[in-house]
């Protein structure tokens, strides 16, 4: 097979783009499917916030520690190549969790062991795809690709629950697991049929080129040198965290405030998909603000106080589902507004060192985030709320004293957490000027020229 040349027959630019889209789409819609059929299974087998933090953990952790050298393996070899063996890696990983199943055998820890696989994977599949898109589309289509892209996240969850939900009574979790199988060869093979150019080198990128280490760190090095960037990915990196211990408690707060109603949970997280989907499509016909650090920061502050105080302050499922609707059309701003910087400032050839650098930086406090919800919401809040400790007292009106109490107040002050990052990030020059200081790595590379026609 030939990854460098493009063939007649292939697909390229936003039609190439758009077919990739579309495999992975429907691709997700299958993992979500699973994932909420997993989330189940586990919480029912366990009654453990705890429990379903740690599937998070081993997922994140090896995806952290591995992400600088996927990064440079994504600016070195193939990029399509890549993304496929991304897709390949969950497929085996599913395909496991499917035959354990099948025998009877499938037990938690098999299941924390498959999300390591899982988490290597996945390690290149961001960088690949963000870099990928750098030279599949134009720059003035950056806006409206990286919206579409956050609708992989965001749109197959809309009718994942509800599917899962409908399906799980007549095929079980091995007819769920199946589909997510199947799916997976669909989006490997639109992979096949699409043209993914290499990036055009750049004097920086080969200044930069060494052993996978040297390589490897100049990610970190590209980022620490512009204190714009760094910025950046520090107020994700504070936000993720406030973000992560949310995102642990609601599954379980909505499960253990309704006896274990996988309906309500399933009605929740589908309205928030709705959100995050029409978001996501706002995003792909508007492009976001011109000035996109704002699209950043206001979507950390408005879907942290509209979104996630909501929910932690609610006890009906009406309240819930406002709440997942307006956190997650809020959030759908900020991802592909940052996206967008980055593409912009940061040359093709570097993008996959700087982005699996910037990435591990953004998610640092991913493995901590679930294993302190779970310890939080488990051995201190649920259980003050629980035994009339006069501390609490005077917050029982606001969260109740039953099962869930304690983790609605977590949540309420997380979200404060949140909208407190993105008002530092305004309140900081770098940060918040960072698209005039830095200039675009197109305009650098005609400044280049001129100086050598000069």
């Amino acid at each position: 097979m030939t990854f460098g040349t493009m063939p007649q027959n292939r697909l390229s630019g936003m039609a190439g783009f758009s077919l990739v889209w579309l495999g992975q789409i429907v691709s997700v819609l299958a993992t979500n499917m699973t994932g909420f059929a997993l989330t189940i299974w586990v919480y029912q087998l366990t009654n453990s916030a705890m429990a379903l933090g740690m599937m998070q953990v081993f997922f994140i952790t090896p995806f952290l520690i591995f992400s600088p050298i996927a990064g440079v393996w994504v600016d070195r070899y193939n990029r399509k190549l890549m993304m496929m063996i991304s897709d390949l890696t969950a497929g085996v990983g599913t395909i496991i969790i499917l035959v354990i199943y099948t025998t009877g055998e499938l037990q938690l820890w098999q299941l924390y062991a498959v999300n390591i696989l899982l988490g290597l994977g996945n390690t290149f599949q961001w960088p690949a795809y963000s870099a990928a898109i750098s030279t599949m589309v134009s720059k003035e289509q950056y806006g409206r690709a990286n919206g579409m892209m956050s609708l992989v996240e965001t749109g197959p969850a809309v009718f994942a629950p509800l599917m899962a939900g409908a399906l799980l009574p007549i095929i079980g979790l091995g007819g769920i697991l199946s589909i997510d199988v199947i799916t997976f060869i669909f989006a490997i093979t639109a992979l096949l049929v699409v043209f993914v150019p290499s990036p055009v080198k750049t004097v920086q990128g080969e200044q930069s080129k060494g052993n996978i280490w040297k390589e490897a760190a100049y990610g970190f090095k590209y980022i620490f040198e512009r204190p714009g960037l760094l910025g950046l990915q520090l107020i994700f990196l504070f936000g993720n965290l406030f973000y992560g211990i949310t995102a642990t408690l609601i599954a379980p707060l909505i499960l253990s405030r309704t006896g274990n109603d996988s309906l309500t949970l399933g009605t929740v997280m589908t309205a928030g998909a709705v959100g995050g989907v029409i978001g996501g499509v706002a995003m792909s016909i508007w492009g976001g603000f011109h000035r996109k650090v704002h699209g950043v920061l206001l979507g950390w502050i408005l879907s942290s106080l509209c979104g996630d105080i909501l929910l932690g302050l609610g006890r009906q499922p009406e309240v819930w589902i406002a709440a997942a609707f307006l956190a997650a059309l809020l959030a759908m701003i900020v991802n592909p507004s940052n996206q967008a910087i980055w593409q912009a400032k940061v040359a093709p050839d570097l993008q996959g060192r700087v982005f699996s650098a910037r990435r591990l930086i953004a998610w640092s406090a991913q493995p901590v985030a679930p294993i302190f919800a779970g310890l939080m919401a488990d051995l201190v809040f649920e259980p003050a709320f629980q035994s009339g400790n006069p501390i609490i007292a005077p917050f029982t009106a606001l969260f109740g004293t039953g099962p869930g109490a304690g983790m609605s107040m977590l949540i309420v002050i997380c979200g404060l957490g949140g909208a407190l990052v993105g008002v530092a990030g305004y309140l900081i020059p770098a940060i918040r000027n960072v698209e005039d200081v830095l200039p675009d790595h197109d305009q650098l590379e005609k400044a280049s020229e001129s100086l050598n026609a000069a």
